[in-house]
């Protein structure tokens, strides 16, 4: 069914927190260009892999894939793989000025909640040109990665709010379940889904320039979301 724009809504809340890759950063083509070169030295379909491995932690992916290899070995190949492929990760629309409108002080009000690993994020945002947050939840910053909760939840902590009174900004399915998991409100985008797989989110936009942010007295964060009707 086509997608169409819905009525404006406004949201209230006190922190985000943001997916990176397909929310800010576009780097399909060097994940899929690294799971490819990954899958063909495993003698995994390479078609397979990328059709399972989006929102979840490379870990995760890898284990499945194959389950007989040492998995921690096998990250720190692909990891490398996708380090020394950036070369076409971009800023997705509209995320430089939603990022530029967000408070700073006197406290952080957002922060990253990735699956990739630390030092891959670090690489990546830094290629994109995007701040890096001081600190931000990644791969290695929790045992369970999404759908599970642990990720929204670890993200909640470390701005010091509820979670119920975070955002969340996805585009996986996976990712989207772990934020409603975590009881956050979560807006998918459809940069990498089809907004059928996306339908548990509470609002869908076509990308950040569907959304604006104001700060209210310091105290919290207004959005203005165009929500797509499905």
């Amino acid at each position: 069914m086509a997608s169409s724009v819905s009525s404006p809504v406004t949201v209230s809340c006190q922190g985000i927190l943001f997916d990176m890759d397909g929310i800010l950063i576009s780097s399909l083509g060097s994940v899929e260009r690294s799971w490819t070169r990954w899958s063909e030295m495993r003698g995994v379909d390479p078609a397979h892999a990328i059709g399972v491995i989006h929102g979840r932690r490379a870990i995760e992916s890898l284990t499945a894939l194959r389950p007989d290899l040492n998995g921690d070995e096998e990250l720190q190949i692909l990891e490398q793989f996708e380090i020394d492929d950036t070369a076409d990760i971009a800023v997705l629309p509209g995320v430089k000025e939603l990022l530029a409108s967000l408070p700073s002080q006197p406290r952080p009000r957002w922060t990253v909640v990735t699956s990739a690993t630390d030092r891959l994020a670090r690489v990546r945002l830094a290629a994109s040109g995007l701040p890096v947050p001081r600190h931000f939840i990644n791969g290695d910053s929790v045992k369970e990665g999404k759908p599970h909760p642990a990720p929204f939840l670890a993200g909640a902590a470390l701005l010091g709010f509820r979670p119920e009174d975070c955002v969340v900004f996805e585009d996986s399915a996976s990712g989207v379940q772990a934020g409603r998991a975590a009881h956050c409100t979560v807006i998918a985008t459809t940069f990498s889904h089809a907004a059928e797989d996306l339908a548990l989110a509470d609002y869908m936009t076509r990308d950040l320039r569907d959304v604006r942010a104001e700060s209210v007295d310091g105290a919290g964060i207004t959005l203005h979301i165009k929500p797509l009707a499905i």
